[in-house]
This record gives structure tokens, sequence and C-alpha cells, in this order.
């Protein structure tokens, strides 16, 4: 019997009208939004906002034009609406048209480092505390919208993933090089996450984004929109749209292991579109493997991880010499050498920070031949096994 509901809607485009009939509908399948959202609850909204500052056309950030749909909805409900990220530049609000937007609306925009963070103690597989955001801690409800994007480190990031925008940028960093691992930095993201619980995930898949993401990768038309109130279904529905196997994701993994959601797709219950009408066949994972090999057994990680985990390079005709790699960089292994760019592989963690950070597409993602080969291996027999 399915223990856990999402709802799965068409929309074509950003079209305002278009984007509040969809949503009314995906609310509908699931007893109404008022069903999460109790009348006059203060509510904090975080989107993906991903530094530096992006335009929404890029397909990098949650499309403000759909937040400002969810925002017209919840405002039915209650006046009291924050909506926020961590943001390096203050310009990522113009940039990302969120400034604009929320000032229409009359709703409030946070900066999280504005409000500051407090410390907040886990039972975790990897973390014992964590400092969370004061905007998100002060929130009766949280409502959580990602983007459906892929990731150079862990493959996916949708639901959960969107989660780590709660701390703060000094402690992200410091986490990806203590926990440069795959499995390892899912179980960081999955212990974040257990401390927000999201009363609601809607996630953007009207455009998502394809190959080298979650920065550089390419836009790819969806027109979906995927909402539920257990966020580790919406990324498993998510992740099998665009052709992985939920379960062999590490965040859904142990996030489902955990008892924090619903992974297993024989136990969700897809409402609206069916799964099979909307499956992608050729949607372009990234160059990394943080998936693959599924449990692999201790003695195999340290080879696993060094065929199947994509290297950062970096394209000096592309480098523009603006220094975000280098900023970025937990382990010091992005530098400067001259006026461009350079990673140096003995030191590097492969925590894919850097290639986060690039804007110009100078860094890209390399995989030698045996990965290549096990990430097509995989590829097939789970394409083999879903059909």
């Amino acid at each position: 019997m399915p223990s856990a509901k999402v709802a799965l809607v068409r929309a074509k485009t950003y079209e305002a009208a278009e984007l509040r009939a969809a949503l009314e509908r995906a609310f509908s399948f699931l007893g109404g939004l008022e069903k999460f959202v109790p009348r006059g609850s203060r509510v904090f909204v975080k989107v993906n906002l991903l530094p530096p500052p992006s335009p929404p056309e890029r397909g990098i950030i949650t499309h403000p034009t759909f937040t400002e749909a969810v925002l017209s909805l919840l405002k039915d409900l209650t006046p009291h609406i924050v909506v926020g990220d961590d943001v390096h530049e203050a310009r990522s609000f113009e940039v990302g048209g969120y400034r604009p937007m929320c000032q229409r609306l009359g709703v409030e925009l946070v900066n999280l480092r504005e409000r500051g963070f407090a410390e907040v103690s886990l039972e975790g597989g990897a973390l014992k505390k964590v400092y969370i955001a004061n905007a998100v801690r002060e929130a009766d409800v949280v409502v959580n919208l990602p983007k459906l994007k892929t990731h150079a480190l862990t493959t996916f990031t949708g639901a959960i993933k969107n989660l780590y925008g709660v701390i703060p940028t000094g402690q992200r960093t410091a986490l990806h090089g203590e926990h440069p691992q795959p499995a390892d930095f899912a179980r960081v993201l999955v212990d974040i996450f257990s401390a927000v619980k999201p009363a609601l995930t809607v996630m953007d898949g009207i455009v998502a984004m394809e190959g080298a993401g979650p920065a550089n990768g390419t836009p790819r038309p969806l027109g979906l929109i995927l909402a539920g109130p257990d966020a580790v279904a919406v990324d498993a529905v998510a992740q099998a749209v665009i052709g992985l196997d939920p379960l062999r994701v590490w965040t859904t993994y142990h996030a489902h292991q955990r008892g924090l959601g619903t992974g297993d797709l024989n136990k969700i219950e897809v409402l609206g579109e069916s799964l099979e009408s909307v499956r992608v066949k050729d949607f372009r994972l990234p160059p990394a493997a943080g998936e693959l090999m599924g449990r692999v057994p201790a003695p195999l990680t340290r080879w696993a991880t060094r065929h199947l985990q994509a290297q950062p390079v970096v394209v000096p005709r592309r480098c523009v010499g603006c220094g975000a790699c280098v900023r970025a960089c937990p382990t010091g292994a992005a530098q400067f050498r001259g006026k461009k760019a350079w990673i140096d592989r003995t030191t590097c963690i492969r925590c894919m920070c850097c290639h986060e950070a690039c804007r110009y597409g100078a860094i890209d993602l390399h995989v030698d031949l045996l990965g290549r080969f096990f990430r097509a291996a995989e590829r097939w027999v789970y394409r083999d096994r879903r059909h």
C-alpha cells in the first residue's frame, strides 16, 4: 500500500495563468494547500538561488515566476510569508528577478545570513550539530521550492539538497572538505534535511537542468511540476522521470533508510500524470558517479571513487580569472597561476565546489575510460530492469 503521495502535473511554460492552474491542480490532488499551510501561520519559503548571481533563463535557480505563482496561493492563506536563501551577493536577488517580484507581492525577501544562525543538535549519521538559519527556525511552516537539476557530486539535486542552503556558507564549505565522498556527503545532506523537514515541497521541473549541473549544465524543458508533503518521495519521482533509480541515489537512499521519507517507488502513489507518460529516456546525467555501483563494498570504495567520480579541470580559454573557484575551494586545490585558475589534483577532493561556483563554463568534469564504461553499464542495466 502506498505510504506517500506525489502530485505530478504538466505546465509547459512559466506563463502566470498556466502556472497557477497547474499548481491548483497539484494541490487539489493532495487535499488542498491549507492541509499543509494553516491559515495565519508563519511561512518560510526556501528557494534555490545558487550563488553567484544567475538569471532565471539559465535554468540554475528556482524560476521567480514559479515562486510568484506559489506565493500568490500562499497569500490566500496567510500574510506572514518570508522568502529566502543564503547568497554571497545581495544582487543575486536582482539578477534572479526575486527583488522586484517580492516587492510586487508585498512579501519579505531575506538573505539568511542577515538574520543569523543558531546551533541545533542532531541525531544524524554524520553530524551531531549544525547551524540552522533563524528565519527557518522561526517559521511555523517551511515550504521547499527546489529546482530539478543534475549535480556533479550528488548526481541529482532537488528537495533534500536544496535545504543545504539553510546553513552558513562557511559551514557548507567546511563540510564539503570534511566529507568529500558522495555517500558520506549525502549523509550530511540528509542530516540537515532532518533538522528542517519541510511541510510541503513543490519542485520546479518546467525547465530542468541536465548534463554538468547544478550550474554549468544545459536547460532542459520538461514541463513538469512535482509536489508533495514527503520531500524524499518528490525527489524519488523526479529521479525516476529523468532515468535514475531513486534508491541508487545516495541522498534518497539514506533518507529512506532513516525513515525520513519514502524513496521506494512501489510505495509512492503518483497523482495526476502517470510516471510512465513523462519519463525522459535521453536525459543527460553529469559526468560523475555518486549513485553508480549501488552500495559498493567498503574494500572497493577507494577504487570505485577513483574511477567513477569526475575530476574538475580548468579550461584556460574560458577562464576569466574571476576567482570564484578559488574562493569556493575548501582545500586550496583551486589556485591562480598567473591570471588563470588551476586545480592541483593532489589536493583536490572532487567536492565540485569550484564547478558549482563557475559561471563561465571554465571547469570541465573528466571521467576516465573505466568510469565511463561503468556509467554506461549502470544506465543500461537500470533501463533494462525498468522496462
